[in-house]
């Protein structure tokens, strides 16, 4: 195995990542639909039975979030005497808060508690590649998890969280990942995925619990200092983990190895274009969200802020102001001064 390769800059991805990307386009004279529906024949490896177990597991996700907040969660934000709009949104980030928690954890253990060298050596996910290769069980323990609570996710964002500015791109989120991990699974390229899991779950872990003690600051008719500080502490290491997780270690550490590594270890390595798409669009991604966080920041600092919030919430007030009309339609529900939820209509009242 060669010796570690120093992490790039920028300006060594965009000139080695193009130019692998340009020469491997050059390259490929028969590209076609016959021809990916032979590579896809010959390399990928996904049987019935895997999906029929993440599709349980799903439906596992599902009822145990049901049966939590029924249970657990909504009771507590009753408890805890929770303003009417956070006792309804506190469920969902305490769910969330719990997976990625748990889901973040495990992918430390594997990158630093093992001996998978993919963090500090990310090209090497693909060293020794051949199809068909056996997938680690520590590593598809990871893909059963993820794969699975992001199924799940589909149907929540769709018809159990809170709808948000952004939740159709939450939406196509949801299916790219489960694109990624589908296939990634299906060519074992699952060396790759667990570090793409690892630096991406790290900020929703810091998001929910940001939102829930904004959700908790306010409780019992009182304000709650410990909270808030909390909340803004929260969102700072938020805001910067952003950057250096999803905008710095992903493009210099996943994209410069399977735009360019993956071809000087795997010549003509199955579905790299596809791949390195997928890939590109999650990138895209999460600069759209980065702009939401450049959106909070800049409303911190004009003074049109004086707390932590989501900007991303639909603002109910203002859509009531005569004249006002926001940037985006919103549903009449929002309109009429409902709480929003994907495919539910609820008054404010608990």
């Amino acid at each position: 195995m060669p010796p570690p390769e120093p992490m790039p800059g920028y300006g060594e991805l965009l000139r080695r990542g193009l130019g692998s990307l340009a020469a491997a386009a050059r390259g490929c004279g028969d590209c076609g639909w016959e021809r990916a529906l032979r590579t896809w024949a010959d390399n990928a490896h996904l049987g019935w039975a895997e999906l029929l177990l993440c599709g349980i597991c799903a439906l596992g996700w599902t009822a145990l979030r049901r049966a939590c907040s029924r249970r657990l969660l909504r009771p507590l934000a009753e408890w805890c005497q929770l303003q009417p709009k956070d006792a309804a949104k506190m469920p969902e980030s305490a769910w969330k808060l719990f997976f990625y928690s748990v889901s973040w954890s495990y992918g430390a253990y594997l990158l630093f508690c093992t001996e998978y060298p993919f963090f500090h050596d990310p090209p090497s996910v693909f060293y020794g590649w051949h199809r068909g290769m056996e997938v680690p069980r520590d590593i598809a323990l990871a893909y059963l998890l993820q794969g699975s609570f992001y199924g799940h996710s589909l149907y929540a964002t769709a018809y159990m969280d809170t709808w948000r500015k952004d939740s159709l791109v939450m939406l196509l989120h949801h299916v790219v990942t489960l694109t990624l991990l589908a296939s990634s699974y299906a060519f074992r390229y699952h060396n790759v995925g667990v570090l793409v899991l690892f630096l991406h779950d790290v900020n929703d872990v810091q998001l929910e619990f940001t939102k829930l003690n904004v959700y908790f600051k306010h409780r019992g008719g009182a304000f709650h200092r410990l909270n808030d500080v909390l909340a803004n502490a929260g969102c700072l290491a938020f805001s910067v983990s952003w950057f250096w997780f999803r905008l710095y270690w992903f493009p210099l550490k996943v994209l410069y190895a399977t735009c360019h590594s993956s071809l000087q270890a795997v010549p003509n390595i199955p579905f790299y274009f596809f791949f390195n798409a997928l890939l590109l669009v999650l990138t895209l991604m999460n600069i759209y969200w980065f702009l939401y966080i450049v959106l909070f920041v800049a409303k911190v600092l004009l003074g049109q802020m004086q707390e932590v919030n989501d900007v991303r919430e639909y603002d109910l007030e203002e859509s009531r102001k005569p004249g006002k009309e926001p940037g985006i339609p919103l549903p009449r529900a929002l309109k009429e001064g409902l709480h929003l939820r994907n495919g539910l209509v609820k008054d404010k009242r608990l």
